[in-house]
């Protein structure tokens, strides 16, 4: 993209060329995203959680054709009747879906199919916008920043995806042959100070947020030291070199057995091949770099590794607090960050009306939160209230930890 999506209050032109110039931006990006991939690549599940890159390419364009089109564009018949069953995810107000889990078995519509359903679907966004005025597209802002935020997450999701998926080949291929990890940053003191006071968390602006970001309220942090640098890769060799996978007494009772289960030897998309280590990336199977950022952790090797350090994982309140002060280096742009508080409401947390509502509140429930953001996410993504959420075994994503020590 040549500049973020949220540029777009302040760009001239009047409100429908800047919200068709917006929509083209992200559209597009999903797009340059897809383009290196063939019609094999785009069709491929490697497991339950991840969705092939042309479902993602599918629903991101029924999301528009469902929330904004057919409930705002009259006149507005769905491009194919199908659709919806086929590319719904998870808006059961929005009626019945296909099995996540089966998404890698739909070898039609075709990824030519996905490519003409959005070019249909852009050409009625755009002239829904020269058709409607100022006043009935104002209204709708919020409706559509909303979508602009969900298609870059299912941008980041695709590059998560494919990876994994390529991750999988015993001949695996690159993403990107000219992907270069993005090297972090090392500097200034180890630990950063946060002594004990009373901060407001959450998102109190009027710019965009997810609903799950308010209301803002005030927390209790402290006294707390946060390290100001991401865990490398060399220090995890250390971690791994020490037994840290096969010592329970470093492990969470659920963690352990998953480790043991899946056999967990090393981070995700780790391998050794004639007795070295090698990580699998976008730009295809590298040595393990010991100055990187360690990627590809679950939330349970995370805590492991916190315990063996003698140290523990931050709270995202703490976190929050750090990264708004600008003391943490690559709070944004390398990994996600695992943090040790739970996925829950705010105080007071109300979820939008209507389907949009199921879009993260009936997720908080037996989920932890990472904050933010990795090398996949799109430019003009991230801010500082941004509340990302996994499963805690989950380590497909591009996650990562920072530490944090109570003992000062």
């Amino acid at each position: 993209m040549t500049a973020p999506v949220a540029s777009w209050v302040s760009e001239p032109g009047s409100l429908a060329q800047r919200l068709g110039q917006a929509f083209m931006a992200v559209r597009d990006e999903t797009e340059r995203r897809a383009a290196s991939l063939s019609a094999e690549d785009q069709l491929v599940q490697s497991m339950p959680d991840a969705s092939p890159a042309k479902w993602h390419r599918a629903h991101v364009t029924w999301f528009w054709e469902q929330f904004l089109l057919g409930d705002h564009a009259p006149g507005y018949t769905p491009y194919h009747p199908d659709y919806a069953y086929l590319f719904n995810s998870y808006y059961v107000s929005a009626g019945p879906r296909h099995g996540r889990a089966q998404r890698g078995h739909l070898t039609r519509p075709g990824a030519d199919a996905v490519t003409a359903y959005r070019r249909h679907v852009d050409a009625a966004v755009l002239e829904f916008f020269s058709e409607a005025d100022d006043a009935k597209l104002a209204s709708l802002v919020p409706l559509l920043e909303v979508g602009f935020n969900h298609e870059q997450q299912h941008q980041e999701l695709m590059l998560t995806d494919i990876l994994h998926a390529f991750a999988q080949n015993p001949i695996p291929p690159a993403y990107d042959p000219s992907w270069t990890c993005p090297k972090p940053t090392i500097s200034g003191e180890r630990w950063l100070t946060l002594t004990e006071g009373i901060h407001t968390i959450g998102h109190s602006a009027d710019s965009f947020h997810f609903d799950n970001e308010k209301p803002a309220h005030r927390a209790l942090v402290g006294p707390v030291r946060l390290a100001r640098n991401l865990v490398t890769n060399g220090e995890w060799l250390r971690f791994m070199a020490a037994g840290g996978y096969s010592s329970p007494t470093l492990w969470l009772m659920d963690g352990f057995a998953a480790a043991e289960r899946e056999e967990w030897q090393a981070p995700g998309h780790w391998r050794q091949v004639d007795g070295e280590w090698q990580v699998m990336t976008l730009g295809g199977p590298r040595p393990v770099d010991p100055a990187a950022a360690v990627c590809h952790v679950s939330y349970y090797e995370a805590d492991a590794f916190a315990r063996w350090s003698g140290q523990h994982l931050p709270t995202e309140m703490e976190w929050e607090v750090a990264a708004r002060a600008g003391a943490l280096n690559d709070a944004f742009g390398i990994v996600w960050q695992w943090t040790r508080s739970s996925y829950s409401p705010y105080p007071g947390y109300r979820a939008i009306e209507g389907a949009l509502g199921e879009y993260n509140g009936k997720f908080m429930v037996n989920q932890l939160v990472l904050r933010g953001s990795s090398l996949a996410t799109p430019e003009g993504h991230s801010r500082i209230t941004y509340r990302n959420f996994f499963y805690p075994h989950h380590r497909w994503q591009f996650t990562g930890l920072r530490l944090a020590d109570y003992g000062i």
